[in-house]
Parts: C-alpha cells; sequence; structure tokens
C-alpha cells in the first residue's frame, strides 16, 4: 500500500513538473512571436509622433541626430533636431513625467527654435480613461487647455490653479500638472537649463 501511495505522489509530481515546463516554454514562444511586432508598433508610433510635433518641412533624419540627456531620477530625455538645407526647424522631445495618476506619462513634445511648443503627441499614460486620459487632445490648439504656441521659459508651465493660465482638465488636475512637468522637463532641458522637476542639466551624448 506504501509503495502504491509513494508511486502516486512520484506519478503527480513529475506531470506537475511536465505542465510547469510545458506551459513556460509556451510563454516564452508566445513572448518570443509577440515581442518583435510589438516593439516595431512602439517604435513606428515613435516616429510618426516625431513628424507630428515637428514644425514644417525638414530633410534630415532626426533619429540619426539624436542627443540624450541622463536625469537624476534615473530617466533619460530624448532630443531629435529637425533641419532644413542644414537649418534648425524645431526640435521633437521624448520626454516623461513620474507624478501622473496612473504612473509615468511619455509625451512628444515639438518646439519650434524660439522655444515655443509647436505640437505634442501622447506616447504611453495610464491615466483614467476619461478625465486624465483626455490630455491626449485637451491641450491641442483646439482643446480647452492650448499650450501650442506657448513659452514654458525658466519658470514652466503652470495650470491655473497654481497660479498659470493653462486650464486643466476637468476633474483631472493631478494629470494636468504631469503632463506640464513633462512638457516642462522637456523645455528645459532644450534650454540647457536645470530641470525642472529633476534637476537635470544639458549633457550632449
Amino acid at each position: 500500500m506504501g509503495k502504491k501511495l509513494e508511486s502516486n505522489f512520484m506519478n503527480m509530481v513529475i506531470v506537475l513538473f511536465a505542465v510547469t515546463l510545458i506551459a513556460s516554454a509556451a510563454v516564452g514562444y508566445v513572448y518570443t512571436l509577440t515581442a518583435g511586432p510589438i516593439e516595431a508598433a512602439k517604435q513606428a508610433k515613435q516616429t510618426n509622433a516625431i513628424r507630428q510635433v515637428i514644425p514644417g518641412e525638414f530633410d534630415n533624419d532626426p533619429g540619426a541626430d539624436i542627443w540624450k540627456m541622463k536625469t537624476p531620477d534615473g530617466g533619460e530625455l530624448e532630443f531629435y533636431p529637425a533641419k532644413k538645407n542644414g537649418e534648425a526647424v524645431g526640435t521633437a522631445v521624448k520626454t516623461y513625467t513620474n507624478n501622473g495618476f496612473g504612473g509615468t506619462v511619455w509625451l512628444m513634445v515639438g518646439f519650434n527654435p524660439d522655444g515655443t511648443i509647436s505640437n505634442y503627441s501622447v506616447l504611453e499614460h495610464k491615466e483614467t480613461p476619461g478625465l486624465g486620459s483626455k490630455m491626449d487632445f485637451w491641450f491641442t490648439r483646439n482643446g480647452k487647455g492650448n499650450v501650442i504656441g506657448k513659452k514654458p521659459g525658466t519658470h514652466g508651465l503652470k495650470v491655473t490653479k497654481d497660479g498659470g493660465d493653462v486650464d486643466a482638465i476637468t476633474a483631472a488636475t493631478i494629470s494636468s500638472r504631469a503632463f506640464l512637468d513633462a512638457v516642462n522637463r522637456a523645455a528645459a532641458g532644450l534650454a540647457g537649463t536645470a530641470d525642472a522637476t529633476s534637476g537635470a542639466t544639458h549633457q550632449n551624448q
């Protein structure tokens, strides 16, 4: 009787091990199949965002002229300069903030040569649907909190509740502050001054 019980237990262990092994292999295989397409889609979105936010036409490859800046909080800003006939026409900055209601928010912000905002594109966020998620369009030229054409300057942009002139998303002040934090971080980095949040300084790589 004892041997039979021992045998059944061993069989159960072997079966469980086999199932676990097969499941792990399946998960790894699925990841291998999907990792490439997911990364390609992410890169395509970023490339489209660069073209969306840079003003006017350009004849260089901003991706080839990229320079980066490390930030003290462990993050990194990416700068994509756009030129036409050798003259700068704008810069797209991949920026972020860790202050979103749902966590980190990634943006691509375009700047004119004079430092004013030309456009922006939200790359990634986990903000509340119907509230913070409105940042996708709220701050555009036709949005209620329009920041296009504004120049963050040394003090940065702020929502009206904080003494600024940018209307926050209704019922989503935290998300609005986070959005502006990312924009101000990009502007400060581009200007070569201390980052509005992290204290990062300009370091070409």
